[in-house]
């Protein structure tokens, strides 16, 4: 008999494991571990979350007279949907409608603007592109409040006072620097040869940024859309300043409604607050997949 049929590796037999296969379903053992700290921490973070929301809908469905003397966490005893008919025939429509414009419109606007501006900042290699882009996001360390006097002269001498665009402009522009951050942080990800290939190919610069710059960072856009949607909808600082009468109220403004010298409708005011966050909601749940992936890539290379 040969050495080479002495050193021939014997068959393994049907349920035998080699040494090689056994790190290997250690390490899948130890990837499947339980985590009993992580499952408490996330039921704990879990009903943070929920409990509110659960008090604010059972309050909702509250009559107003019952409405300071239950227990927040006892489901009502004689639940009813007066308060959401109350707040349906007190001008919420007309709240949603200019809380919708105000949020599309600074939504257009971030995207028109942060879109190419944050192409730039990635691809340009010049002095007076990265000064201007680390220039440009000081914005993020600027709060509102401290510019809110300022910004209300100048909307006053351009005659804006008291309308939506009052609302729109102030909010897009502290939207965007943010929106940067996220959108060069996805540009980023796009590999070089990619623009090369496109280059060799005669692609100019425009090309570039619709054809490829925009289809690869489809979730920091979508990450981009939601942040100023949010900004624009939750927004409260601006509307009050800049707003006065009825006609461009939105629905932050509107909670007012329910609040008088004599007490508060607090069953109408919830119901409210219900209404205004299912739109919010639904827009998280159809795009959350590309929000993650948004988030994720913030950081760049």
């Amino acid at each position: 008999m040969s050495h080479d049929t002495l050193r021939r590796p014997r068959p393994v037999k049907s349920g035998e494991h080699t040494p090689e296969a056994r790190p290997a379903r250690r390490r899948t053992h130890w990837s499947r571990r339980p985590n009993p700290l992580a499952g408490l921490g996330s039921v704990l973070w879990l009903a943070v979350v929920i409990v509110p929301i659960y008090a604010m809908i059972s309050a909702s469905l509250t009559r107003q007279d019952k409405a300071l003397g239950n227990n927040a966490l006892k489901p009502p005893t004689d639940p009813t949907l007066d308060n959401y008919d109350t707040v349906l025939h007190n001008g919420f429509g007309h709240l949603l409608l200019n809380t919708v414009i105000v949020a599309a419109a600074v939504v257009v606007i971030v995207l028109v603007l942060c879109v190419p501006l944050s192409y730039v900042a990635v691809r340009s290699r010049t002095f007076w592109a990265g000064s201007s882009f680390r220039l440009f996001l000081l914005g993020v360390a600027i709060p509102a409040q401290a510019v809110v006097v300022p910004l209300y002269l100048m909307i006053s001498k351009l005659n804006l006072y008291d309308s939506l665009i009052a609302v729109i402009l102030p909010t897009a522009a502290f939207a965007m620097p943010v929106s940067v951050l996220i959108l060069t942080g996805t540009m980023r990800d796009i590999s070089e040869e990619m623009y090369e290939a496109m280059a060799l190919d005669g692609a100019s610069t425009t090309r570039m940024l619709f054809q490829l710059v925009v289809p690869m960072t489809k979730g920091g856009i979508s990450t981009v859309v939601i942040y100023s949607a949010l900004q624009a909808w939750n927004g409260f600082l601006f509307p009050l300043i800049f707003t006065q009468s009825d006609g461009p109220r939105v629905l932050t403004l509107g909670l007012f409604n329910y609040v008088s010298q004599f007490g508060v409708n607090i069953p109408a005011l919830l119901a409210s607050v219900v209404l205004s966050g299912i739109p919010i909601f639904a827009v998280y749940l159809v795009a959350r997949r590309a929000l993650v992936n948004g988030l994720m890539g913030v950081g760049g290379k």
